[in-house]
C-alpha cells in the first residue's frame, strides 16, 4: 500500500510539472506579435534547431548575445533565428513559410509608469529637438552610455529612461545649448485618440449616451458587415469602440435593440499625432498622404472649400478630421476612399474624384483596370497582366504604392517594367507565381488565386448539388485538391520541380519532427505522398529526397467539378467598370437564367439554386400571378438565345416571399439538365452577413446605358457597402432594410439596371460562388452615392428550404 501511495504521489507530481510547463510554453507567445511570410536579414543573430515555436520564444527570452527583439521560425525546417531587430528598426523581406514574432514591448509607442521599460522609437524631445545617439560624444559628452547601462537598451537615439527619472524617458540632444530634455510620449493607460481615432486601440466600450457596445463578432441585436476575421486591419476586438469606416470618431453598435449604433466619447490626445510624409505632386495607394494643391475633379469641376457648407452640406471638416490636411478646396482623401476627391461647386454634383496623378504606373480612377482575359499565368507569371487582386486564402491585396500595413520596396518606381498597378497580383521579382502583399497585418504576403495555364484537373469529382458550401471531411479519391488541399489523399509523390518526396516517417536525408505519422495520425502521412498537414494556404507539399532542398510544394490541380457555385468555365471576373460592365465569357455564370414572357421576351433575371428551382425578385412577377405567364431560359449567353445549349422550361409554381420582401421562388415544370453550361449557385449559411468591402459580382442582360455589350450577358464587380454606410443621408437615407444589402462603387459607373432585376449577386467564398443577393431596386443606374440594393438571401435560407421541401 505504501509503495502504491508513493507511485501515486510521484505521478501527481509529474502531472503537475507537465501542466505548469505546458502553461508556460503556451503563455510565452502572448508577449509576441506574429506576422506570416516575413523575414529580417540582420547581424548579429543566433540560430537554433527547436521542436516548437514556443521553444524558439524561450531561446529569444534567454538570449545573452544581444537584446532579442524578435525571432524567426520556420515550422517545416524547425529553424529558429533570434534577432536584435524588429519591423521598426529594419526592413522586412518576403520569405515563404517563415513567421516573424516580434516582442510587443519593443513595438509600444507609449509608456507605463515612468517609462523605464519604454522601448519605442521616439527620438525627439518635448520641444522638438532631435536626440543624440547614446554612444556618441558630440555635442554632448554623456555620463550614461550603453556601456554604463547595458540593460537599458541605449541603442540608436531613441528616448529612454535608464536612471529612473520621475518625469519619464529622455535623451541627450543634438542642440549644443541644451544638454538633455524629456520626451513627450503618451501614457499607455491614457484613453485618448489621435486624429479621428482610426488607430484608436483603447478599451472604452460605452457610447456618448451611455449604451453598452455590442461585440464586433456578434450579430445580436444588430446584424452588420464589420466582421473581425474579414477586417483584421481594423482591430475590431471585443466590444471596444473603433472607427473602421471613416467616421469623425470611434463608434460601436449598441446592445440596445432601439439604437443601432452611436459614437463614443473619447477625448483627443495631448501628444502630437503621428507625422506623415506629405506627397505634393502625386498620390500613393489611396492617396491619404496627398497634400498637393490640385482642386479640380476628373470632369473639370472646381472643388468646394472644405470649410464651406455651400452648395453641399457635409461633415468632412478640419474639426472632425484634424489630420487630413483639409485646407482650402484642395483634393484630399479624409475617409479612406479609393483616391483623393472633393465636394464640387456644382449644386447637381455632390462630389467627384480628382485628377491627381498616381505615383508610379497606377491608373487613375477613370481608367478601367485591365481585363484582357488573363485568367491564368504562363511560366512563373512574370508576364501576368490580369485583374486578380485576391490571394489564395481570399485576402485582399495591398496597393503596391502603399506602405500600410506592410512596408516594402516593391514599388512601381523600383520595378517600372512589372506593371505594378493598383493592388493587382504581379510577380516583379521572379518568384514562382504572381503574388501580392496582403491587407492583413498578420500576413505579409501570399501567392494569388490564379492557376497556371497548363494546369488542368485530370479527373473531376462527381456532380453534387448542396444548398450550402460544404467542406467534406472525407478525403477525395481523385488526384486533385479541394481548397488548400488539407483533405488531399491522392497518389502524387513528386514536388513541383519533379523531385521525389521523402517518406514522412523517414529522417533521411532530412531530419524533422514536426510532421510525422505519429504527430499527425489523421493527415495521411503513411507514405511519401504530397500532403498538407499544416493547412498551408499554398497547398500540399513534402520533404524532398534532394539533400539541398529540405521541402517543396507539389503541383496538385484544383477539383473543378460541377459542384454548386463552381462553373466549368472560369469567369472573367471583370473589375470596376451591367451598366458599365464587360461582356462575360460564355457560360461562365451557369446559374444565370432569363425570365421571359410567354412570347419569349426577356424582362428579368434569376438564379438557378437547384435543378428544379429558381430564385428571383417578386417585383418581376407583378404582371401576373399565373405561372403560365412566364418562361425560363437556361444555358444561354446571347439574349437572342440561339445557342444549342439553350434549355427552355415553363414555370409550374410561384412562391412569393413574406409580405414586404422582394423575393420569390419559381418551380420549373421539369428539372434542368445539369452540365457544364447549366449548374446552380450555392446558397449561403443562414443569417450570414457579407463583410464590408467584400468584392462581389452581378450579371445580367439588362439596360447598359450606352456602355456597349447589348444582347450579351454582362458582368461587373463591386464591393459590398455596410448598411450603416448605405443608409447615410448622402447615400440612400435610411431606405435600406435589415433583410436587404447594398453593393456598388460609390462614385457610380457600374451597377445593375433595368432588366437585371431578380438576377444574382454572388460572392466568392471557400472555392465557390455563393448567392448572397437578389437584384431588387436602386435610385437610377450607376449613379454616384446611389448603390444598388439587393435582397439578403441569407435571411431567407429557411424559407427557401421549406418552400422547396413542401412543393
Amino acid at each position: 500500500m505504501e509503495v502504491y501511495k508513493e507511485v501515486l504521489l510521484l505521478c501527481l507530481f509529474l502531472f503537475t510539472v507537465f501542466l505548469r510547463c505546458h502553461s508556460q510554453s503556451t503563455d510565452v507567445l502572448e508577449a509576441y506579435i506574429k506576422t506570416d511570410g516575413a523575414w529580417i536579414v540582420k547581424l548579429p543573430k543566433s540560430q537554433y534547431t527547436v521542436k516548437t515555436v514556443e521553444d524558439c520564444a524561450i531561446e529569444c527570452n534567454n538570449e545573452t548575445s544581444f537584446t532579442c527583439r524578435s525571432f524567426l521560425y520556420n515550422q517545416k525546417d524547425q529553424d529558429c533565428v533570434t534577432l536584435p531587430a524588429n519591423s521598426k528598426t529594419d526592413q522586412i523581406l518576403r520569405r515563404m513559410s517563415t513567421a516573424l514574432y516580434e516582442k510587443k514591448e519593443y513595438l509600444l509607442e507609449c509608456v507605463n509608469g515612468i517609462g523605464t521599460d519604454y522601448r519605442g522609437t521616439k527620438s525627439k524631445t518635448k520641444s522638438g529637438k532631435t536626440c543624440q545617439r547614446w554612444e556618441e560624444t558630440f555635442p554632448q559628452v554623456p555620463s550614461i552610455t550603453p556601456k554604463t547601462h547595458p540593460k537599458a537598451d541605449l541603442e540608436s537615439n531613441f528616448c529612454r529612461n535608464p536612471d529612473g527619472d520621475q518625469r519619464g524617458p529622455w535623451c541627450y540632444t543634438t542642440d549644443p545649448g541644451e544638454r538633455w530634455e524629456n520626451c513627450d510620449i503618451q501614457d499607455c493607460t491614457e484613453e485618448c485618440m489621435q486624429c479621428s481615432g482610426e488607430n484608436y486601440r483603447g478599451k472604452i466600450s460605452t457610447t456618448v449616451s451611455g449604451f453598452t457596445c455590442q461585440r464586433w463578432d456578434s450579430q445580436k441585436p444588430h446584424n452588420h458587415g464589420y466582421i473581425p476575421s474579414a477586417l483584421p486591419d481594423k482591430y475590431l476586438e471585443e466590444n471596444y469602440c473603433r472607427n473602421p469606416d471613416g467616421e469623425p470618431k470611434p463608434w460601436c453598435f449598441t446592445t440596445s435593440p432601439s439604437k443601432r449604433w452611436e459614437s463614443c466619447n473619447i477625448p483627443r490626445c495631448t501628444t502630437e499625432p503621428p507625422t506623415i510624409v506629405p506627397e505634393l505632386t502625386c498620390a500613393s495607394g489611396e492617396g491619404s498622404s496627398y497634400r498637393g494643391t490640385i482642386a479640380v475633379t476628373l470632369s473639370g469641376k472646381t472643388c468646394q472649400e472644405w470649410a464651406s457648407q455651400s452648395p453641399h452640406k457635409h461633415s468632412k471638416t478640419s474639426e472632425n478630421y484634424p489630420c487630413k490636411g483639409l485646407e482650402k478646396n484642395y483634393c484630399r482623401n479624409p475617409d479612406n476612399e479609393r483616391s483623393p476627391w472633393c465636394y464640387t461647386t456644382d449644386p447637381d454634383t455632390r462630389w467627384e474624384y480628382c485628377s491627381v496623378p498616381s505615383c508610379g504606373d497606377q491608373p487613375t480612377p477613370e481608367e478601367p483596370v485591365i481585363t484582357v482575359g488573363d485568367e491564368c499565368y504562363e511560366g512563373d507569371g512574370s508576364s501576368y497582366r490580369g485583374a486578380m487582386s485576391k490571394t489564395v486564402s481570399g485576402k485582399k491585396c495591398q496597393f503596391w504604392t502603399s506602405m500600410e500595413p506592410h512596408r516594402h520596396s516593391k514599388t512601381p518606381q523600383s520595378y517600372p517594367a512589372a506593371d505594378l498597378r493598383r493592388n493587382l497580383c504581379r510577380n516583379p521579382d521572379g518568384d514562382r507565381a504572381p503574388w501580392c502583399y496582403t491587407t492583413d497585418p498578420s500576413v505579409r504576403w501570399e501567392y494569388c488565386n490564379i492557376e497556371r495555364c497548363d494546369s488542368k484537373p485530370s479527373v473531376q469529382e462527381p456532380l453534387t448539388i448542396p444548398t450550402v458550401p460544404v467542406q467534406t471531411s472525407a478525403p477525395p479519391k481523385t488526384d486533385c485538391k479541394v481548397g488548400n488541399g488539407a483533405s488531399y489523399r491522392g497518389p502524387t509523390s513528386t514536388t513541383i520541380m519533379g523531385v521525389t518526396c521523402q517518406a514522412w516517417s523517414s529522417m533521411t536525408p532530412h531530419q524533422h519532427a514536426s510532421f510525422t505519422p505519429e504527430t499527425h495520425p489523421d493527415k495521411g502521412l503513411e507514405s511519401n505522398q504530397c500532403r498538407n498537414p499544416d493547412s498551408d494556404v499554398n497547398g500540399p507539399w513534402c520533404y524532398t529526397t534532394d539533400r539541398d532542398k529540405k521541402w517543396d510544394y507539389c503541383q496538385i490541380p484544383d477539383c473543378d467539378g460541377l459542384n454548386c457555385g463552381q462553373p466549368a468555365t472560369k469567369p472573367k471576373q471583370c473589375f470596376w467598370k451591367i451598366a458599365g460592365g464587360c461582356i462575360s465569357k460564355p457560360h461562365s455564370w451557369p446559374w444565370q437564367i432569363s425570365l421571359r414572357t410567354r412570347s419569349k421576351i426577356h424582362f428579368c433575371g434569376g438564379t438557378l439554386i437547384d435543378a428544379q428551382w429558381v430564385l428571383t425578385a417578386a417585383n418581376c412577377l407583378e404582371r401576373s400571378d399565373s405561372p403560365s405567364a412566364y418562361k425560363i431560359f437556361l444555358g444561354i449567353h446571347k439574349e437572342r438565345a440561339t445557342e444549342p445549349s439553350k434549355q427552355e422550361r415553363d414555370v409550374s409554381k410561384i412562391i412569393k416571399g413574406p409580405a414586404g420582401t422582394d423575393i420569390a421562388l419559381l418551380k420549373l415544370d421539369r428539372p434542368a439538365m445539369l452540365n457544364d453550361k447549366v449548374s446552380p449557385a450555392c446558397l449561403p449559411e443562414k443569417d450570414y452577413i457579407v463583410p464590408s468591402n467584400t468584392e462581389c459580382f452581378v450579371t445580367g442582360w439588362g439596360e447598359t446605358q450606352g456602355t456597349g455589350g447589348e444582347g450579351y450577358l454582362k458582368e461587373t464587380s463591386f464591393p459590398v457597402i455596410e448598411n450603416k454606410v448605405c443608409n447615410r443621408l448622402s447615400f440612400l437615407n435610411g431606405r435600406v432594410k435589415e433583410h436587404e444589402m447594398c453593393a456598388g462603387n460609390i462614385e457610380g459607373g457600374a451597377d445593375s439596371c433595368q432588366g437585371d432585376s431578380g438576377g444574382p449577386l454572388v460572392c466568392y467564398s471557400q472555392n465557390a460562388f455563393v448567392l448572397q443577393g437578389v437584384t431588387s431596386w436602386g435610385l437610377g443606374c450607376a449613379n454616384a452615392m446611389k448603390p444598388g440594393v439587393y435582397i439578403r438571401v441569407s435571411k431567407f435560407v429557411s424559407w427557401i428550404e421549406q418552400g422547396m421541401k413542401e412543393n
